[in-house]
């Protein structure tokens, strides 16, 4: 077991709240695009999918902060950083997990595919970001939101105009809570020479994440309305609005442990406007 863990750490495995937060909206998506009822086969390839690619994006992550993640309180143990995994064995695990996704989507049609190059790429390159400018939670904005024209592609062989816009209300909402993450190691990083939007936010943080939180929101509540979703979807998005003002509650203090628990906090975000969906198209499926 010594010698396996290092390698779930590595896949963060053992924290799974990233998988949450890929996969709600990929799920959103899914039930959007598939009235309801989507291919319960491609759902499965969909969740296995987000599973692999979330693995497989913390390792180049970690490949590429490997000689900074010694330098910051939260990511000193990770094992590249600590040396108990080297730079070719973490090399070797992401490319198997990149074969494995490869082979998953291989399963969908070709706009799908197409699409998922995009995806992998944008995960590839956001690591890297972090160097060079304060808006690296954009790149993963794109790259974690990917799953929902996939999610579209894979189930209609096309991207309607809601897809986009489902996207674009993802987008900010992943900004607003990786802002949140990157909160917690702002003092580290600026030390060290790594940008966020945290940084670049600056004193203005906490308003900046509302504000993309309020839009977020808003957005998702035009994606119901133009998806006809009865009251229990828009139910759904009052409560994920209710852990907004929560959110935004626990920073007022600003410290790392609270900015630590606003960004878990996001999963119910996530939760709440999936069950909202399915209510709602259930329903909706049921008076039609």
């Amino acid at each position: 077991m010594s010698r396996i863990y290092p390698y779930i750490q590595i896949m963060r495995l053992h924290r799974p709240i990233g998988t949450f937060l890929l996969l709600w909206p990929t799920l959103w998506a899914l039930w959007l695009a598939g009235k309801g009822q989507p291919d319960p086969t491609i759902v499965v390839i969909f969740i296995l999918g987000t599973i692999v690619m979330r693995a497989a994006g913390c390792v180049i992550n970690d490949y590429a902060d490997r000689n900074l993640d010694a330098h910051v309180a939260r990511t000193k143990n990770r094992p590249l950083a600590c040396g108990v995994l080297t730079s070719r064995q973490a090399m070797v695990l992401f490319t198997l997990l990149i074969c494995v996704a490869l082979v998953l989507v291989l399963q969908l049609n070709p706009l799908t595919i197409a699409l998922s190059i995009v995806a992998a790429l944008l995960a590839i390159l956001y690591p890297f970001t972090k160097r060079f400018t304060h808006l690296p939670q954009c790149i993963l904005g794109l790259a974690f939101s990917m799953g929902i024209p996939m999610a579209y592609a894979a189930l209609t062989n096309a991207i309607a105009v809601e897809a986009w816009i489902l996207l674009a209300a993802n987008f900010l909402w992943i900004v607003a809570y990786d802002t949140q993450y990157a909160m917690v190691d702002r003092d580290d990083d600026l030390l060290i020479g790594i940008k966020s939007t945290a940084i670049l936010f600056g004193r203005f943080d906490n308003l900046a994440v509302g504000l993309l939180h309020t839009a977020t929101i808003s957005i998702l509540a035009v994606v119901g309305w133009m998806h006809r979703l009865t009251w229990h979807f828009y139910l759904g998005l009052a409560l994920a609005a209710g852990f907004v003002i929560y959110q935004q509650y626990l920073c007022k203090d600003r410290t790392r442990e609270n900015y630590w628990h606003a960004f878990l906090n996001n999963n119910w975000i996530g939760a709440m406007v999936f069950f909202g969906i399915v209510l709602g198209l259930l329903h909706a499926n049921i008076v039609s």
